[in-house]
């Protein structure tokens, strides 16, 4: 509950920013949010392994906070706030400056929405749907990756720095491969037991 609020707290920090140079205070505290929103994740998965506590509150919970804390700042992320304008009015085709642009949010929705469709199949039909390593090794990367974008963004002014910008990119770009490859254990997950049972 507590990593909902601060999801909260980052979005609307955000909303006070816009680049270049608009609310650069409102920019960093949405970077310092979203590390201690990742953090709670982090802590709460580590208690609930040491204390062996598992709760159907949690199992639903814990997904839904990680999903509302990325997806919207991947929205956030590819809005308006975190357009170059000059690069706009030049025509540019690429005119993002956090280099997150609404197909890669689309792609990232429609892994999170196949993933949690794949997860209610296999459970209902009496399987095991836990999360995958891959699934955790996605979350860990863009809990790094997103306030790194975000950092980056607010205070090294990519437009005018063309080192800055190849790294966001490359952040972005691993973030979206990552997400996308992290969801296939869970499609051959499916389609095992799918041949299973035709046997």
């Amino acid at each position: 509950m507590l990593r909902i609020l601060i999801a909260a707290a980052f979005f609307g920090a955000l909303c006070g920013y816009r680049y270049p140079d608009q609310g650069l205070f409102w920019g960093n505290l949405a970077v310092v949010l979203f590390i201690l929103a990742a953090a709670t994740d982090f802590f709460d998965g580590y208690l609930a392994r040491k204390w062996d506590v598992v709760s159907m509150f949690g199992r639903l919970m814990d997904p839904f906070c990680d999903k509302v804390l990325v997806l919207g700042a991947f929205i956030f992320l590819a809005g308006p706030r975190f357009s170059n304008p000059e690069w706009i009015d030049q025509g540019d085709f690429f005119t993002m400056v956090s280099g997150v642009y609404p197909w890669m949010v689309v792609v990232i929705i429609a892994r999170e929405l196949l993933v949690t469709s794949i997860r209610d199949v296999l459970e209902s039909m009496g399987h095991k749907a836990g999360a995958k390593w891959a699934g955790k090794l996605k979350m860990i990367f863009q809990s790094f990756a997103i306030p790194a974008v975000l950092l980056l963004v607010v205070n090294f002014k990519p437009d005018e720095n063309e080192s800055v910008m190849t790294l966001i990119n490359v952040l972005v770009w691993s973030m979206v491969v990552i997400t996308v490859w992290s969801g296939l254990p869970y499609i051959s997950g499916l389609l095992a037991v799918v041949r299973k049972q035709s046997t």
